[in-house]
């Protein structure tokens, strides 16, 4: 559940994490008895303690679709982060990775940890993804297909441009938002706005871009070689090379780089809150709304925060355990943005060459929030966290 010490700082969030411990209790014990999904639900637990929960909200037939589909992407997803794996081999497997999931002796040994059992027990994986109907397979294999390519093209190719930081995450993380959305429609609980593939993709790169600023020293510490995706247009403004960033003479350019890629990232932000406005089912909803108000909530924590280049910097449990609980409306949703947004907007500093377009990015989200949401009817508010986010340190 947390520390000692930071369950008494913050009481308030004992109970959302006592509740959150049910869930994932009772998700666990939830696990299908048929040994293809056991393996599935299992796996997914250990790869993705987050999503497993929100996944497991979902009715039983697009649980498994969504399931399967997220394991197939996190397959395809750790062969491309194997930086042993020489490109000559690589590649090839990127982009035939969409028919391998139609083999059910299929398997190829990478990755470490339970990233490693994932792959070489992947036929379990493939049983699952050819027992799904026929719509939730097509939706699947082709944004398989479209990932893999997109991987297999960055793998030969550095993420130079803005317009290429934008493209591969969208290879790896937009099509993605693309996928669910096929998946919602073949399940026929939701419907797809006129501009669903705008916001789809939009929600996508949100999410990729927060997890790219916030894994940088990790990233730009894998061995054998360093995996790099910050844009250099970027980057280059700052130091001459990326891994300068993380050394202590550059800090202040290193907080400055970092707040031009936040900055970057706020954009998708009105496009994810089309996206999470557009859902009818409670499930989907949540299942979309709660991964959104982390990452914003993980932006706010990052933002001037040279700990980034130190170490690991995420949302301590007991906020995430409040997302989870109160999360229930689109009401809360416009809530948690605008809060986590103030957040942000009371950590810029006025002499940060990027202070200007920031505070407008923040101020266009405020307004979106306002305008649209019924704050008084919000169970509570995460602004009691400003000064430990301000602060700039980790937050456990």
């Amino acid at each position: 559940m947390g520390s000692l010490s930071t369950i008494v700082r913050h009481p308030d969030e004992i109970y959302p994490l006592l509740k959150l411990k049910i869930a994932i209790t009772k998700a666990q014990n939830q696990i299908p008895l048929e040994p293809h999904l056991a393996f599935c639900y299992s796996m997914l637990q250990k790869v993705s303690k987050s999503f497993s929960l929100v996944i497991q909200q979902l009715a039983t037939e697009l649980r498994n679709a969504v399931c399967v589909f997220y394991l197939i992407l996190r397959a395809l997803d750790t062969v491309e982060d194997d930086t042993s794996i020489p490109v000559e081999i690589k590649v090839p497997i990127l982009i035939a990775f969409h028919r391998h999931i139609f083999d059910r002796n299929w398997h190829f040994s990478c990755g470490t940890k339970d990233y490693k059992v994932l792959m070489d027990q992947f036929h379990h994986v493939s049983a699952a993804f050819l027992e799904l109907e026929k719509g939730y397979q097509e939706a699947i294999e082709d944004i398989t297909k479209r990932m893999g390519a997109g991987m297999a093209k960055f793998v030969c190719k550095e993420v130079e441009t803005v317009d290429d930081y934008d493209e591969y995450c969208h290879h790896v993380a937009g099509l993605v938002g693309l996928g669910l959305s096929k998946l919602f429609l073949a399940s026929e609980l939701e419907i797809l706005t006129p501009d669903w593939k705008q916001i789809s993709n939009s929600t996508g790169l949100f999410l990729q871009k927060t997890n790219i600023i916030r894994d940088y020293l990790e990233d730009i510490s894998e061995i054998p070689q360093s995996r790099m995706f910050w844009p250099r247009e970027i980057w280059g403004k700052y130091v001459d090379k990326l891994e300068d960033l993380k050394n202590e003479e550059n800090s202040t350019k290193a907080v400055q780089c970092l707040n031009e890629m936040v900055t970057n990232a706020l954009i998708h932000v009105e496009d994810s809150l089309k996206t999470i406005a557009s859902l009818r089912n409670p499930a989907i909803f949540q299942s979309c709304a709660i991964p959104q108000i982390v990452a914003i909530g993980t932006l706010a924590l990052c933002y001037n925060n040279v700990q980034v280049f130190r170490g690991v910097v995420r949302l301590r449990r007991g906020l995430i355990a409040k997302v989870y609980d109160r999360t229930k409306t689109m009401d809360d949703v416009y809530g948690a943005f605008y809060d986590f947004s103030c957040m942000l907007k009371a950590k810029v500093d006025k002499n940060d060459p990027n202070a200007i377009k920031t505070l407008n990015r923040l101020e266009t989200i405020k307004r979106v929030c306002r305008e649209n949401g019924v704050f008084h009817k919000r169970q509570g508010s995460f602004l009691l966290l400003v000064p430990l986010i301000i602060s700039g340190y980790k937050i456990n």
